[in-house]
């Protein structure tokens, strides 16, 4: 560590990771994690098989670290509400105090260390014995290497337990335990009965034999399925119409992404190390399907110093996603609820922080018009503490009515994660040329993913003869067809 490093102050003023180090020299072992009762499989990629790995890039707070060594009791309160232990942020500031401790020492005994260099060489050029500093300076060296290899294991204790810190709620975040505590904002469109009996999307889409779910798990598992003739066209035009209206109507800007990313790059926007079981990842590579294309979006400025004149930005992207958690069996996992592959057109935003609020609900907006423009009716939900994504300092979740489910289906989630991701990726803008660097604010939605989509459509559109009416917004994408019959 460069002297000085331990109150090494950022951009913004607030102190810095000190001595960020690539991640792999961070890998912890077994040992750390029991001692940290952290769980095993949740961390680095070479506790599950992979090869070590020397990741380019450095790893920068999570948390700005004064706020935790300044105003422990808010972080708790935070933690709490959230439904986190608050003893973390003791755990934390007794590593970090320890790790603070022995920088002085390091430090204090590297200035010995130099002084006892200079003086060596001219005592012995003055003809004097200098055997014994000689002594003290091996010795001297030897504990500076114990001290600094103690140091190296606790910043590396302290940085994976800073991994697993959320992030803070907003003021405007209402506190609440779980799902049941979400606050509803507004609705849009009402749910209408029907006068015939309403059908589950599963059975409606057999019957036009536009997904096959029995092949699709023959021929990857459950939570898998073919979308074949009208039903493969109606999902591409669902995600066309998106990226059109997104582009066109809402100034974003698209880009194609890859679908593969670095542990890194799920490290930056917070999927690690905490839901590390839930990615799908390559057994010969260090490399994870992607559960969102927020991940490769977000990540396009790591490590990057952007400048004002590029702010804000609006990104939007398609990409298939990918996930292995799919609830447990049951009449709400069924058919197109919860899959473990599926299509998704995602918005993401680079703000200042001082707009990032003012973009938030533009973004839900834009999320919301395309619910709009398909005439489904939907109500937005503002998550509460207990419900709130890891990354995610305010999030409303879109919700979509399914009539044959009896049941309201998020379709998008719209989150704000102020400078969250950003101190995670290292993504920061200048406001002037010689301006300090500051974090950058990011936000996406959902806008929106299409299986949940799809199951709304084919329910809320069911006609008692069985076919179902294809949405206005969507008959230019299916060449002029208005409706999809069981003859077709």
């Amino acid at each position: 560590m460069r002297e000085g490093d331990a109150e090494e102050v950022d951009s913004v003023g607030t102190l810095a990771c000190c001595n960020r180090q690539p991640l792999g020299s961070l890998l912890c072992s077994e040992a750390l994690l029991t001692q940290l009762r952290l769980p095993f499989s949740l961390h680095y990629p070479i506790l599950l098989g992979f090869a070590p790995l020397e990741i380019a890039g450095t790893i920068p707070a999570m948390l700005d670290y004064r706020l935790l060594r300044h105003e422990p009791e808010l972080v708790k309160s935070a933690l709490a509400n959230r439904g986190y232990d608050p003893a973390m942020v003791d755990e934390w500031l007794a590593i970090d105090t320890r790790w603070r401790e022995m920088t002085t020492q390091v430090e204090s005994g590297t200035a010995e260390q130099n002084r006892l260099s200079k003086e060596i060489p001219q005592r012995k050029k003055a003809g004097e014995n200098v055997e014994e500093l000689l002594s003290q300076l091996r010795a001297l060296s030897d504990r500076i290497k114990q001290m600094e290899a103690e140091r190296r294991e606790l910043e590396a204790q302290r940085e994976a337990l800073l991994l697993m810190f959320p992030n803070i709620p907003h003021s405007t975040t209402p506190i609440g335990k779980d799902a049941s505590e979400n606050v509803e904002v507004r609705r849009g469109g009402q749910p209408h009965p029907a006068p015939f009996e309403v059908r589950p999307h599963w059975e409606i889409a057999e019957a036009l034999g536009i997904i096959d779910f029995e092949r699709g798990a023959k021929v990857s598992g459950s939570g898998f399925m073919f979308y074949t003739g009208l039903g493969a066209q109606l999902e591409r035009a669902l995600i066309q119409f998106m990226l059109d209206l997104h582009v066109r109507e809402h100034g974003y800007t698209e880009v194609f992404p890859p679908f593969l990313v670095r542990p890194e790059v799920m490290q930056g926007t917070g999927q690690l190390p905490k839901f590390e079981e839930e990615m799908y990842r390559c057994a010969d590579d260090p490399l994870y399907l992607i559960p969102t294309a927020e991940v490769p979006v977000t990540n396009l400025y790591r490590e990057e110093i952007l400048t004002i004149e590029q702010l804000p930005q609006y990104l939007v992207a398609y990409s298939p996603c990918f996930r292995r958690e799919a609830g447990a069996a049951g009449r709400l996992t069924r058919g197109l609820l919860r899959v473990h592959q599926f299509n998704k057109v995602e918005l993401v935003k680079f703000t200042t922080p001082e707009t990032s609020y003012e973009e938030h609900e533009k973004l839900l907006r834009d999320a919301e018009t395309v619910l709009q423009r398909l005439e489904l009716p939907y109500r937005i939900m503002l998550l509460c503490t207990g419900d709130l994504g890891f990354a995610a300092a305010k999030c409303y979740d879109l919700e979509v009515w399914a009539p044959g489910v009896q049941q309201w289906l998020e379709v998008s989630s719209c989150s704000n994660f102020e400078d969250f991701q950003a101190r995670r990726a290292n993504i920061r803008f200048r406001r002037e040329p010689t301006a300090k660097p500051e974090f950058v604010h990011t936000l996406n939605a959902s806008g929106v993913a299409t299986p949940r989509l799809m199951a709304a459509i084919l329910e809320n559109y069911q006609q008692p003869d069985g076919s179902v009416v294809i949405p206005h917004a969507l008959r230019p994408y299916m060449h002029g067809l208005e409706r999809i019959t069981p003859k077709d």
